[in-house]
């Protein structure tokens, strides 16, 4: 528990932990207890049970084991409809891929395996509240790899917002994860122009980086919707057609990724 001189401070983060496993309640109540911004004010250990504590509690953060419900996916996006303001940090049993994209695709924060350690989730919690994203490392790459075949997938509810031929393909360079000099090879210009482009699109699109505008474009098939076209004197250039492997997702100081470290055991 932290001090109660903390409850009114805006930094405080209350937590509601739903999980049916005793052991693991336990275990992240100590971890929380021992940090002076965090708080668990409700737990649950059935699907209901989260529900009426997500609706009960003023709470910023919901931690959901996936377990809880079937259809884990459907389940996070109805909590996030009764509780508008909740942010939901989903725990898998293990690493998943089609469950990780399909939970982001519903409105997830994040999502985390038990094999997280202790530090990296309270880091976690602390991006969530503040309204940004945490994937892991490999989760990264996954949804990455998920615009390279999004042709494949599903189409989910399309976005009203339109970019621009360019924007398009600036933003299809960050998607395929090229960096802003590779990015800038390409398109023809300056590293400080694609800068410039990605500041203009996080505006429009109401995003905060290159992690939330990949989730973004995921949600709303951005790309899909706009024409992508290589600037004069080169040829047309789909978002698929970059050439060579994918690079690791850029992380210059004004364009960053949030990731966590390599996984170790909570407990």
């Amino acid at each position: 528990m932290a001090p109660p001189e903390m409850e009114n401070r805006e930094q405080f983060i209350r937590v509601i932990v739903a999980d049916s496993q005793a052991i693991f309640r336990a275990g992240l109540r100590k971890i929380f207890a021992v940090e002076d911004d965090i708080r668990v004010v409700g737990q649950a250990e059935t699907l209901s049970q989260a529900v009426a504590a997500a609706q009960k509690f003023a709470a910023e953060i919901l931690v959901f084991e996936v377990a809880l419900a079937q259809n884990p996916s459907e389940a996070v996006q109805d909590i996030l409809k009764q509780a508008r303001n909740l942010r939901v940090v989903a725990v898998t049993e293990t690493p998943d891929q089609e469950l990780t994209l399909e939970l982001f695709r519903r409105g997830a924060h994040a999502v985390v395996s038990r094999e997280i350690d202790s530090e990296l989730f309270v880091e976690c919690l602390r991006k969530v509240s503040k309204g940004k994203p945490w994937l892991e490392p490999h989760a990264v790459q996954w949804v990455l790899e998920a615009y390279r075949t999004h042709g494949t997938r599903p189409t989910s509810t399309r976005t009203n917002v339109q970019l621009t031929p360019k924007e398009a393909l600036i933003v299809s360079g960050v998607t395929q994860g090229m960096k802003n000099k590779e990015i800038a090879a390409r398109v023809g210009t300056t590293e400080q122009v694609v800068k410039n482009y990605l500041r203009k699109v996080y505006d429009k699109l109401g995003v905060a980086d290159r992690l939330e505008l990949a989730l973004y474009c995921l949600n709303n098939r951005v790309l899909q919707d706009a024409k992508v076209a290589a600037p004069a004197g080169q040829s047309r250039t789909a978002p698929e057609a970059a050439s060579g492997p994918a690079s690791e997702p850029a992380k210059d100081k004004t364009d960053s990724v949030e990731t966590a470290e390599t996984p170790k055991k909570v407990f």
